[in-house]
C-alpha cells in the first residue's frame, strides 16, 4: 500500500514532525538506502529482529519502513526504559 501511495502522490508530505517534512518520495528512497544497508552488511537472517533504539521522530518512521523492506522484524525500544530492561529485550528477541 505504501508503495501504491508513493507512485500515487510521490510529492505529498507523509510525515511531518517537529517542522521536519518528507515527501512520499523522499520516505519512499530513504527507507531503501536502510533496507539496501541492512542486507547488504547484516549478517541476519530471514525474520530476524532488528532493534530500533532512536527518539519519536521521522528517522523512527525511514528506519520502521526499511526494516520491513528489508524482510525484517523490528523491536522497537524506548530510549527511557533503564539498562536491565534493554538487555531484557535485545536478549528476549536476539536483536
Amino acid at each position: 500500500m505504501f508503495a501504491e501511495q508513493v507512485v500515487a502522490t510521490p510529492d505529498n508530505i507523509a510525515v511531518s514532525y517537529n517542522g521536519k517534512h518528507l515527501t512520499y518520495r523522499e520516505l519512499d528512497v530513504r527507507s531503501n538506502q536502510l533496507a539496501n544497508y541492512l542486507l547488504a552488511h547484516m549478517q541476519a537472517q530471514e525474520q530476524s529482529c532488528i532493534a530500533l533504539y532512536l527518539a519519536r521522530s521521522e528517522y523512527m518512521l525511514i528506519s520502521i519502513l526499511g526494516v520491513l523492506k528489508a524482510g525484517f522484524a523490528y523491536v522497537p525500544i524506548d530510549l527511557n526504559y533503564p539498562a536491565q530492561r534493554v538487555k531484557y529485550i535485545l536478549q528476549d528477541t536476539q536483536a
